[in-house]
């Protein structure tokens, strides 16, 4: 949890607090007129109780949700034989929709479950402490469902997106999983072909002396074939045969730059920084076509959510055995945004690159903007 949700959770908390507070005193008022006496302690201590156990429910939602119901229960019991106000009351309606509905938005679907029937069964059994059935359903059994159906509601609508969301991102993963493992398949079978030709050779130059190193270069060969051969296979069950074949990104400081061009013809001014081409002609293939990845998606983000932004930085370089890219831009800063941009495409983008074991961190910038920053780790010897 993030700071600005966990401040959310304590504005939410205190707002709760307070109108329950409210609700008790003013349940607490009526039945002092209605009823006089001390009737009403009982009745606001026992809804005190269920609020304060909603205002817990965050340390552990099953026991606050058990807590909850079970005062709940007993003081309908209470109610029906002391021959007290009916129960629950607002305040402890209140409650319990609280509990009932923190209960189904995180809590397994089994116990979630539990505490949505434990909520219904407190509320139909409302009935019991009810003074007349003379009018049909009780005043208080209406109050207690129209407050157990506002909770289980409350908590099982964003289950759902949230369920949504996860399938959504999952997807997601799914299909960059499998283009990347298209990709790693054919810079594999690249650097294994090289292998097998390489023996080959040796294979040849080594014929005037088989004895000594001929065994050896087979075994070579072999290997060399039988990995490629196998990666064919098991890349082959991860296509889809109806999909088309993945184009090749054009990578490299040109397809950078063609990128970039195509950008600033909706009047946006870029500020590129790019390796030349001997030095980009040294990376691995999946990491050129990575940078390239992450450049095209973070302009895409910026022309899609960024409108107002005037002025964008696009910063790729070496440093040590890794690769860094930067997309900045200088949009200001709005309330919707930060949503908007944690899409989708930067999700599959992240999956790409923690694959090749790199990172990406994507946020707003101090003051006013947005960053994407990627670092793709690339050996030590491929750079010339």
């Amino acid at each position: 949890m993030n700071v600005r949700e966990w401040r959310a959770g304590i504005a939410a908390d205190a707002a709760f607090g307070v109108v329950a507070a409210a609700v008790l005193a003013f349940w607490a008022s009526l039945i002092a007129d209605s009823w006089g006496g001390g009737y009403w302690r009982f009745g606001c201590a026992a809804g005190a109780v269920v609020c304060v156990a909603a205002l817990a429910r965050r340390l552990d939602r099953t026991w606050a949700a058990v807590a909850g119901l079970a005062v709940a229960a007993t003081a309908v019991l209470a109610s029906r034989f002391a021959e007290l106000p009916s129960e629950p009351g607002p305040g402890m309606a209140l409650g319990l929709s609280v509990l009932v509905g923190s209960a189904v938005r995180a809590l397994p679907v089994r116990a979630a479950g539990a505490v949505a029937g434990g909520g219904l069964a407190v509320a139909v059994g409302s009935v019991l402490s009810a003074n007349t059935l003379t009018a049909g359903v009780p005043s208080v059994t209406v109050l207690n469902v129209a407050a157990w159906l506002a909770g289980v509601a409350a908590g099982l609508v964003p289950r759902l997106l949230d369920s949504r969301r996860r399938a959504a991102a999952e997807a997601v993963r799914r299909a960059e999983r499998l283009a990347l493992a298209r990709e790693l398949h054919d810079v594999v079978a690249h650097h294994v072909t090289g292998i097998v030709v390489q023996a080959q050779a040796a294979r040849i130059v080594a014929g005037r002396s088989p004895e000594k190193v001929g065994g050896a270069l087979a075994d070579i060969e072999a290997a060399g074939s039988e990995a490629l051969a196998a990666m064919r296979r098991v890349v082959g069950l991860l296509r889809d045969p109806a999909a088309p074949a993945a184009p090749t990104a054009p990578t490299g400081p040109a397809g950078l730059g063609e990128l970039v061009e195509r950008f600033t013809a909706d009047g946006r001014a870029v500020r590129v920084r790019l390796p030349g081409e001997d030095e980009t002609a040294a990376w691995p293939p999946e990491v050129a076509g990575t940078v390239y990845r992450v450049v095209q998606e973070s302009l895409t983000n910026i022309a899609r959510h960024a409108p107002h932004a005037r002025s964008v930085t696009v910063s790729v370089e070496r440093e040590g055995d890794a690769v860094t890219v930067e997309v900045a831009d200088d949009s200001p800063r709005m309330p919707a945004r930060h949503h908007q941009r944690g899409g989708y495409g930067l999700l599959g983008m992240r999956e790409r690159i923690e694959a090749l074991g790199g990172t990406l961190r994507a946020g707003p910038r101090p003051g006013r903007g947005w960053s994407v920053l990627a670092t793709l780790p690339v050996p030590g010897n491929d750079r010339r």
